[in-house]
C-alpha cells in the first residue's frame, strides 16, 4: 500500500521504461539532431519550436502512463533537450526535476520524464537515480555558479548517498518516468558517440507553484479541465 512519503509513482519514486517510440525512428531522430544541434549542450523547450519533440510528449504510451498518475487533464510545463557530446567533460548534477529558482511543482500533480532519443548506456552517461529519496521532500533551493540555475541540494537529503544510487540504462525509445522529487544525476559522456535526451516536466491543473511570473505558460496536451478555473497557478508568498 502507498503512502504519502512514496509519492504518485511509488516507492521507487520512478517507472522504467516506458516505450515512447520504436528503436529505429529514436535512432534515426538522433542522427538528425546530431547534425542540427551540433555542440550545443541543452536546447530549451524543443516542444515548442520542433514537430519530433511536439509529437514526442504526446506519444501514446507516455502519455497513457503519465495519465495514470496524473489524470485526464496533462499539461507540458517544461522541456529540455540535452546532448552530451564525446570528449567533452559534461555532467548533470544531483538535483530534482521539480523545482526550481522560478517555480515548484506540486509532487501529487506532476512528474517528469526522461526520453532516451539515442541508446543512453553507462559510459555515456545514462541517468543515475537515488530510488526513495523523493521521500525526504523538496530540498532547499541554491543557485549553482556556473549558470545561475537554481536546484535543490542533493546532500541535504535524507539518507541519501551517491553510493546507494543506480544507473538506468535506457535503449533508444524508451522512458523512465519520475516523481518530481526524485533525486537523480548524468555522469559525464566517455564513449565516442553522442548521447541525446529529452526531458519533460508534466502537470495536472493547479500543480504549479510559480514564483516568477515571466516563466512560459504550461501548454495543454491532453483533457478538459484546462477550460476550468481548477487551472489557477498559485504564487509563491513574496
Amino acid at each position: 500500500m502507498l503512502t504519502q512519503l512514496d509519492g504518485i509513482l511509488g516507492r521507487r519514486g520512478m517507472s522504467s521504461p516506458i516505450e515512447w517510440s520504436s528503436p529505429g525512428a529514436a535512432r534515426g531522430r538522433g542522427a538528425l539532431l546530431v547534425a542540427a544541434h551540433r555542440d550545443q549542450e541543452i536546447v530549451r523547450n524543443p516542444h515548442l519550436t520542433e514537430d519530433w519533440a511536439a509529437s514526442a510528449v504526446r506519444a501514446p504510451n507516455l502519455l497513457a502512463a503519465v495519465q495514470a498518475v496524473l489524470g485526464p487533464d496533462v499539461a507540458v510545463e517544461n522541456t529540455f533537450l540535452v546532448a552530451k557530446w564525446p570528449g567533452k567533460a559534461f555532467q548533470i548534477p544531483w538535483h530534482q526535476d521539480g523545482i526550481d529558482a522560478r517555480l515548484e511543482l506540486d509532487p501529487e500533480r506532476s512528474v517528469s520524464a526522461w526520453l532516451a532519443v539515442t541508446d543512453a548506456t553507462e559510459a555515456n552517461g545514462c541517468l543515475e537515480v537515488a530510488q526513495g529519496s523523493q521521500s525526504a521532500g523538496y530540498l532547499p533551493v541554491e543557485k549553482e555558479p556556473a549558470n545561475g540555475t537554481g536546484r535543490g541540494r542533493a546532500d541535504q537529503a535524507v539518507g541519501f548517498t551517491p553510493e546507494t544510487t543506480i544507473t538506468v540504462p535506457l535503449r533508444a525509445g524508451c522512458a523512465v518516468l519520475m516523481d518530481s522529487r526524485l533525486v537523480h544525476r548524468s555522469a559525464t559522456n566517455t564513449s565516442s558517440g553522442a548521447r541525446i535526451g529529452l526531458n519533460v516536466r508534466y502537470t495536472a491543473p493547479g500543480g504549479i507553484v510559480r514564483r516568477d511570473p515571466k516563466s512560459p505558460s504550461v501548454v495543454p496536451i491532453s483533457g478538459t479541465g484546462w477550460q476550468s478555473g481548477r487551472t489557477r497557478e498559485r504564487r509563491a508568498p513574496l
